[in-house]
């Protein structure tokens, strides 16, 4: 973990009420696809935990949704702005356990999966990407992910792609995988986890600290309490009480 000021190089709106914020700084603290980072914003006491959309030597971007006032406040930073970064936050996701890797997104939980289909392909592993949206309108990133792998979406009103969800969509399709990668809403990652166990899962929860001090973050697993934030954000399906 390190503290780092950002450079914002672009923050522009990407889709419904979503940001892509790029910035330039220092990454040396990013060890894996999955961590997160934590954006101390003017005039808010607790940070904004992120996670790593994308990272380069020197620069790093956040894929993020507007849906407080923290989130709202961080669309008002333009070009050149400084914005006091925690970096290198909670454990990412594994690579090594995947020969033939599904990434399964919901809303902004594609967030973090491009980084790690990135470097899937850094590897020589084309992964299969199943990304799930409430509406067409809501749809991002289709493109930009077929640039590592085969990419399957669903909407819930059927409006674009698959009708349905990325859990009803794996039930009713026989996908060539061997082990997955999820991010996205509880909801979504409750029945995925119960259906299927082989995979890893990325968790949501309030942050004070972001660092494991505060005990905030903490969830049941069936190996005790962890906390998302330093056990996680990332853990094995078959381990987390959802």
């Amino acid at each position: 973990m390190k503290e780092v000021v950002l450079t914002v190089l672009e923050n522009k709106r990407v889709g419904l009420d979503t940001y892509l914020l790029r910035c330039q700084g220092d990454t040396s603290e990013v060890s894996a696809p999955g961590q997160f980072s934590e954006l101390k914003l003017e005039h808010y006491y607790l940070r904004r935990p992120l996670s790593n959309h994308d990272v380069k030597k020197g620069e790093i971007s956040f894929l993020y949704k507007v849906l407080g006032q923290g989130t709202l406040a961080l669309t008002k930073y333009e070009k050149g702005s400084l914005i006091p970064t925690l970096m290198g936050l909670g454990n990412g996701f594994d690579t090594s356990k995947a020969e033939k890797p599904l990434l399964i997104g919901g809303g902004i939980g594609i967030a973090p999966l491009y980084h790690l289909a990135k470097e899937f392909l850094k590897q020589g592993k084309k992964p299969i990407i199943l990304l799930g949206f409430k509406t067409k309108e809501e749809v991002i990133y289709e493109e930009e992910f077929k640039a590592f792998g085969e990419v399957y979406i669903t909407t819930d009103d059927g409006s674009y792609g698959r009708k349905g969800n990325p859990v009803s969509f794996l039930k009713e399709n026989q996908l060539n995988y061997d082990y997955y990668y999820a991010c996205g809403p509880q909801v979504m990652l409750k029945f995925l986890s119960q259906s299927f166990r082989n995979g890893e899962v990325s968790l949501e929860a309030r942050m004070g600290c972001g660092f494991g001090a505060c005990m905030g973050c903490s969830i049941e697993t069936k190996n005790g309490p962890k906390r998302v934030c330093k056990e996680g954000p990332v853990f094995e399906a078959s381990e987390v009480n959802l």
